[in-house]
C-alpha cells in the first residue's frame, strides 16, 4: 500500500520584534509568495498582513516573534503567517476583531484587516500571557481547509539561538483505516546541522516506511538512523475511528493526548533511536472528538496544562501549536511540537 505526506516540517522564518520587524517580514513573506507563483495582488495582500502584525506586536506587545513559512498540505500549498507575543494579551478577542478597536495596552487595531485579508485565520490570547494571530493564503487562491477528514494536524519548529539548522522536526502521512493518521516527532541529539542530518533521515524513513503500526515504524526509523548522532523519537498512531490514539517512543519525547480540562501522558521509552533501541512499547489513550494529540521535544517544558490554555483546542491546529510553543519553549535548545486535533463532527 502506497501511503501519502499529509503535512512536516520546512523551512521556518523567525524574526524577532525590533525596530526593522515590519520591513523584514514584508520581505521575507512577499518573497515566499512569489516562489508559489502568488499573482502580485495576492503577494500584496500577504505583505500587508504581515506588515499589520508587526505593527500590532511593536505597538502594544511586550515582546514576541513572526512566524513566516511554506506550508503544504496534501496537494495545496500557502504561506503562512504567524504572531507569537509575550502579552499583555486581549482581554475580548471578538470586539478586537472589529476594525478600529484597540484596548489601551493591548494589542487590537488591524485584526479585523488580517482576518479580513487571509483565506484562513485566527487568533488566540491568554490576558496577562500573550496572543498567537494565525493568517494562511493559499497559493491556488481557494479559502478554507483541504478537505482532509476529523484530524487538523499541523506543527512549528525552531533551532537554538545562534545556530541557523533545526535538529528537530516532525512528519504526518497516511496510514490504513478511515482518515486515520501517523505523526513524527523527532529530537536530533545535540543541536545544529549534525543534529539536522539525523532528523531528516528520521523523517525520510518515517515517510518510506510500509508499515503502520508505530512501534513497527519507530524501528525503521533506528535502523535508517544507525551511523548518525541519533535521535530521541516518538511515531503516533491517530485513528478518529476508533476514538484513539496509540504511541511508541524511545528518548525524551513528551507525547499526551489533551482535552480541555485535562491530559493523558503516553510515555516514551528510555533509548535513543539510531543507537540504542529497547524492544518498543505501544501506549494507547483514548481521543474522543475534541481532544488533541501532542508530542513535543524537550525543548518545551512538559509542565504546561491544557487548563491553562482555554479554547485553545476549538482552533486551527497552527494555532495550537504556535500557542503551546510560545508559553512553553525554553530558548536553550532546539524546539519542535506537532499536533492533531480530532474535531466535532
Amino acid at each position: 500500500m502506497t501511503f501519502t505526506v499529509v503535512a512536516e516540517a520546512g523551512e521556518v522564518h523567525w524574526l524577532r520584534a525590533d525596530v526593522a520587524l515590519a520591513p523584514a517580514a514584508r520581505r521575507h513573506a512577499g518573497n515566499l509568495a512569489r516562489d508559489l507563483g502568488m499573482p502580485q495582488a495576492q503577494v500584496a495582500r500577504v505583505e500587508l498582513c504581515v506588515t499589520e502584525m508587526a505593527t500590532n506586536m511593536l505597538k502594544y506587545a511586550h515582546d514576541g516573534s513572526l512566524v513566516l513559512r511554506v506550508v503544504r498540505a496534501r496537494d495545496r500549498a500557502a504561506v503562512e503567517c504567524l504572531s507569537l507575543d509575550s502579552g499583555p494579551g486581549i482581554r475580548n478577542v471578538q470586539e478586537a476583531l472589529r476594525d478600529g478597536i484597540s484596548a489601551s495596552g493591548s494589542l487590537g487595531i488591524g485584526l479585523g484587516t488580517i482576518a479580513r485579508m487571509a483565506d484562513v485565520s485566527g487568533v488566540h490570547s491568554l490576558p496577562g500571557r500573550g496572543t498567537v494571530v494565525h493568517a494562511r493564503f493559499w497559493a491556488d487562491g481557494e479559502n478554507g481547509a483541504p478537505a482532509a477528514g476529523p484530524l487538523d494536524t499541523g506543527g512549528l519548529t525552531r533551532p537554538l539561538g545562534g545556530e541557523q539548522a533545526c535538529g528537530d522536526t516532525w512528519a504526518v502521512r497516511t496510514a490504513e483505516g478511515p482518515d486515520a493518521l501517523l505523526l513524527m516527532m523527532c529530537d536530533g541529539l545535540g543541536h545544529g546541522p549534525l543534529a539536522a542530518q539525523a532528523s531528516d533521515r528520521a523523517r525520510g524513513a518515517f515517510r518510506a516506511s510500509s508499515h503502520t503500526d508505530p512501534a513497527r515504524v519507530l524501528e525503521d526509523i533506528h535502523q535508517a538512523l544507525r551511523n548518525s548522532r541519533g535521535a530521541a523519537v516518538a511515531v503516533a498512531l491517530v485513528e478518529p475511528a476508533a476514538q484513539r490514539v496509540r504511541v511508541s517512543g524511545a528518548g525524551n519525547i513528551t507525547a499526551l493526548a489533551a482535552t480541555s480540562s485535562g491530559r493523558t501522558g503516553l510515555p516514551s521509552l528510555p533509548g535513543i533511536a539510531g543507537v540504542q533501541l529497547p524492544r518498543p512499547r505501544t501506549f494507547e489513550a483514548a481521543l474522543p472528538p475534541g481532544a488533541a494529540l501532542i508530542m513535543h521535544s524537550d525543548g518545551l517544558s512538559d509542565r504546561w496544562k491544557p487548563a491553562d490554555f482555554p479554547g485553545l483546542l476549538a482552533h486551527d491546529s497552527s494555532v495550537v501549536a504556535a500557542q503551546i510553543f510560545s508559553q512553553a519553549a525554553v530558548r536553550r535548545d532546539d524546539a519542535g511540537i506537532v499536533v492533531a486535533v480530532h474535531r466535532q463532527p
